[in-house]
């Protein structure tokens, strides 16, 4: 699938050049003085939270589904324009023909909260098109005039990756011409108090990988892509990037714990490769789902160990999280990796491990028979000697329940794909 147009907003930066300038600069979109702080008295932790999201105000046709999460929605729409793209797609093949897949796991719940809260106040409290999980899919058919299928995923924290598997299927199947795909979580307090329940919430910015990690940041964020089985536009393109594969997997082990082996994120990146027709080999950097919790990180790389035992690489894997600078964004996660996968192919850079000091002795002791890295900061390819171009990324998401996905990305010539 070509990406035609992708768009991003987390609290690290609004569309790809500030992205991008961030990473350089070695900043992170975590703080410990949001404004949701003042709903979370006595929690103490980093949160990636979007400023000016309570400041957007949506046109007048799409009043009744105001909320923050579909507010935060609009504001992706907007970056790198996105929005227009979409509307040159339409008109050029027709809305019928565009459909559209999100993945969310929060939709707009923090107005139901509200209302709870204080029912008096939340005269204007609609809850159809605001919490229910199809909501999402409702507005951001109606905002960017979409008249085609229109599907939404809830799966925890694979919600987004998922989203690939039902754009290909559609694709394939000749339902539509062209699909956006995309993810949108915002901060709320059922989530926020549903992690620190379980003992997740980190109290500092959270380490992926490292001996000391202690559970999560959380964040929010919005992400779309704008895929297409072929170039929709008769634009010279030597090279681009396309997803080529997504493989999915269940555990069928616990419903909040990985498999201790990773047998499921092991299968679920099986799947991936074998759909993209590559080897394990051709894979050059792996995006983890590396949330920071202690039993996830060692279990995702214990299924990393599997998948790469008896490979003969001739070069190391590079092998990074996001989340030490995002936060874990959770329903969006899996838009949000997947597009930094894009955006490393197209700049040829490594993300970095942020705040990584020392890898856990546990995960040395899985990788040891591998050849991996974990870059504690960017790496551009071009700056390294010796190194080839890098030109096949995954990206891993795995939720609660097992719930497991992982999206292939290749960079190469356009008539490949």
């Amino acid at each position: 699938m070509y990406i035609v147009s992708s768009a991003l907003l987390t609290s690290l930066g609004e569309g790809k050049q500030a992205h991008l300038n961030a990473i350089k600069n070695q900043k992170t979109g975590l703080s410990n003085k949001t404004e949701f702080h003042r709903l979370i008295p006595g929690v103490c932790t980093y949160l990636g939270e979007v400023a000016g999201v309570e400041s957007v105000v949506l046109p007048l046709r799409l009043q009744s589904y105001f909320c923050r999460n579909n507010q935060l929605a609009w504001l992706t729409m907007q970056v790198d324009g996105f929005a227009k793209k979409v509307s040159q797609v339409v008109e050029q093949v027709g809305s019928l023909r565009v459909g559209l897949v999100v993945g969310t796991s929060t939709s707009g719940i923090a107005e139901t909260e509200g209302f709870f809260k204080s029912p008096e106040n939340s005269t204007n409290f609609r809850y159809q098109t605001t919490h229910q999980i199809d909501s999402l899919a409702q507005f951001c058919c109606d905002a960017l005039h979409l008249k085609g299928p229109r599907f939404v995923i809830s799966t925890a924290c694979s919600s987004s990756a998922k989203v690939f598997t039902v754009a290909k299927r559609w694709l394939d199947a000749g339902l539509v011409d062209a699909v956006v795909v995309g993810g949108v979580d915002s901060l709320c307090l059922t989530a926020m108090y549903g992690f620190n329940a379980l003992g997740l919430v980190s109290e500092t910015l959270c380490k992926p990988l490292d001996e000391k990690r202690d559970g999560i940041n959380i964040g929010e964020a919005g992400g779309f892509m704008l895929l297409a089985n072929q170039p929709i536009f008769d634009e010279p393109l030597t090279e681009c990037v396309q997803i080529a594969g997504v493989g999915e997997s269940s555990d069928a082990y616990h419903i909040a714990t990985p498999h201790p082996e990773g047998k499921g994120a092991c299968q679920a990146m099986r799947n991936a490769i074998t759909q993209a027709g590559v080897s394990i080999a051709d894979i050059d950097y792996l995006n983890l789902h590396g949330t920071a919790t202690v039993n996830n990180d060692v279990s995702e790389l214990s299924g990393i160990a599997n998948l790469l035992a008896g490979t003969v690489r001739e070069r190391c894997l590079w092998i990074s999280s996001t989340k030490g600078i995002t936060g874990h964004t959770l329903g969006a996660s899996g838009i949000t990796e997947t597009i930094f996968c894009q955006w490393a192919l197209e700049e040829q850079m490594i993300l970095p491990n942020r705040n990584l000091k020392n890898v856990d002795r546990a995960i040395l002791d899985k990788t040891q028979a591998v050849s991996v890295i974990f870059p504690k900061k960017v790496v551009f390819l071009p700056d390294l000697q010796k190194q080839d171009k890098m030109t096949c990324v995954m990206s891993n998401s795995f939720g609660f329940g097992g719930n497991n996905a992982s999206v292939l990305l290749t960079l190469g010539a356009e008539n490949e794909g």
